[in-house]
């Protein structure tokens, strides 16, 4: 990965500032496959991504393996509800290392994940890699029980939640990629401090990817059908891997994928 071939080609496949004019630019370039527009550009800043919370851990999963494709560093993920399933990433990823650049805490209380979040720049500053991209799905998922947590107790928390995030965005000018389990009244502070929505809509042939500069492009299949299932998006991946250099597990492509080694996991501080 430190090859500088390896390097400048991975600079010009990125280089595009939107994923509207990566679209173009792919479209112009024979070399490049047509399949590269499936996945949005993941921009600095913070970037909601709304869909059905059941079915958006593939979806998730992909861009964030898409976006390490594309730029050095880590990803630093807090989960809640198993959004960062190992098995799930064994069936996306071209390789196990790719999954060795994803360090993941848990929350498995409001307290356990407002402390996950907090820590989160000491866990950056001890990391040997920059960071490459801030990952918190479901943020509002231990923010809405009130059998955990009284109402005003966890606005205030999640409040707090969303100032840090969009506050790292800032001071690491990386993505930040948060997500929500609904679109109501008790969201809309999640999605008033996102400078931008994608939005992963299921369709007859597939997920799709859609936000205001982007839009999937269905790919044929034959018969005049189109699809862009789990399965293209990893051929996708696979495809991208290839084309930068990155390392791809070929024995795992060719049988049923298993799960990788567990995800390191950030510590939790005692706030």
């Amino acid at each position: 990965m430190n090859d500088t071939n390896v390097s400048d080609r991975r600079l010009a496949v990125s280089q595009p500032a939107s994923g509207a004019k990566r679209n173009r630019d792919l479209c112009r370039d024979a070399s490049l496959p047509d399949s590269a527009t499936v996945f949005p550009t993941l921009e600095a800043g913070v970037t909601l991504l709304d869909g059905d919370h059941e079915r958006i851990v593939a979806p998730l999963q992909s861009l964030v393996v898409d976006h390490l494709l594309l730029n050095d560093g880590v990803a630093f993920w807090v989960d809640v509800h198993g959004y960062a399933t190992t098995t799930q990433f064994a069936r996306i990823a071209p390789s196990q290392q790719l999954l060795d650049r994803v360090q993941v805490a848990r929350g498995f209380t409001p307290y356990q994940h407002y402390s996950a979040i907090c820590d989160l720049p000491a866990a950056i500053e001890a990391h040997s890699d920059e960071p490459a991209l801030i990952v918190a799905p479901a943020l509002d998922a231990h923010y809405q029980n009130e059998d955990t947590l009284p109402t005003e107790h966890a606005q205030t928390l999640l409040s707090r939640v969303l100032a840090r995030l969009h506050r790292y965005a800032d001071k690491y000018g990386v993505p930040v990629l948060v997500g929500r389990t609904s679109v109501d009244t008790a969201t809309e502070p999640i999605a008033m401090i996102a400078d931008r929505q994608l939005r992963c809509e299921q369709t007859p042939m597939g997920p799709q990817f859609v936000g205001d500069d982007f839009e999937t492009t269905l790919y044929p299949v034959g018969d005049g059908l189109y699809q862009t299932t789990i399965g293209y998006w990893r051929g996708v991946l696979t495809a991208r891997a290839r084309q930068i250099g990155s390392p791809i597990d070929d024995a795992q492509l060719a049988t049923s994928p298993t799960a990788p080694e567990p995800l390191a996991a950030l510590q939790y501080g005692g706030r």
